[in-house]
């Protein structure tokens, strides 16, 4: 109907990882895997129902606890010189198949690994319509994997792109941490290129990576003042619907123009 929303359904996000392929990756590196950063990108993508992670964990015993922290479900598998074959590989296509006939109300699978054996199941998984996003480190993943998803994410990207924090004067530590997570949510949907940023979709954006959100912890009566305070600050622009019935960012950040607080300190409007 005239004048109303258009209602978007949340992509359903079921991870598997490679992870014996995505540590190889890291062998010359100062580093370990961040499962926090590569969930934090996901998150962006939709909700995510399923994470599983596959590997001889034995070998990565000092890894498994930020993935138990991460709630991921380990998949213990016999390691490579007992069985003659990639056992992680046959049992993450095993799985990740089943979950796509037994699971409709998953959309989206996606692959961390950079191994092209997984090119048939990307395949498969596209012909069965599900979308699929494929994550790995750049200089070992297969460009046969990376061409046959629908989208490629580098690990080495996720990092790319942040806006640098704002000096907000006035601000309290609350306001700070409130808008940075506002920042964030827009960003985020900036990344996976959408267009209207309705004040609901960015509140969903916002819980999806922080479940425990609510403005009312941060002193503000509703998501619209909370919008409103921070457009007062100069962080955002904002524009109400057509119906005049709710906000829409229209520019935030570095997109502004001036990145000058359009007020001396925070409203009392919340």
């Amino acid at each position: 109907m005239k004048g109303k929303m258009k209602e978007e359904k949340e992509p359903t996000l079921a991870v598997f990882i490679d992870f014996e392929n995505l540590a190889l990756g890291f062998t010359n590196r100062n580093e370990r895997v961040n499962i926090g950063r590569i969930l934090a990108r996901l998150l962006e993508k939709g909700h995510i129902v399923v994470k599983r992670a596959y590997a001889d964990w034995k070998r990565y015993a000092s890894d498994a606890a930020s993935l138990h922290e991460a709630a991921i479900e380990l998949i213990e598998v016999p390691a490579r010189r007992m069985t003659g074959k990639n056992s992680a590989d046959m049992r993450l296509c095993v799985d990740a198949m089943d979950m796509s006939y037994s699971k409709p109300h998953i959309d989206t699978f996606v692959i961390a690994s950079g191994d092209s054996d997984f090119s048939p199941l990307v395949s498969k998984l596209r012909e069965n319509n599900k979308h699929v996003i494929g994550l790995g480190l750049r200089n070992s993943t297969s460009a046969l994997l990376r061409d046959n998803c629908d989208e490629y994410i580098f690990y080495e990207d996720l990092t790319l792109g942040q806006e640098e924090p704002q000096d907000i004067p006035g601000a309290d530590d609350k306001q700070k941490e409130v808008f940075g997570m506002l920042l964030e949510a827009l960003q985020a949907l900036r990344r996976e290129n959408r267009e209207t940023l309705w004040s609901s979709l960015i509140k969903t954006t916002i819980k999806r990576k922080n479940p425990s959100f609510n403005e009312a912890a941060y002193g503000y009566k509703s998501f619209s003042r909370l919008l409103e305070d921070a457009a007062q600050q100069g962080l955002i622009e904002l524009q109400r619907d057509a119906a005049n019935r709710t906000h829409i960012v229209t520019q935030f950040g570095a997109e502004l123009n001036s990145k000058a607080p359009v007020a001396a300190s925070v409203r009392r409007r919340r």
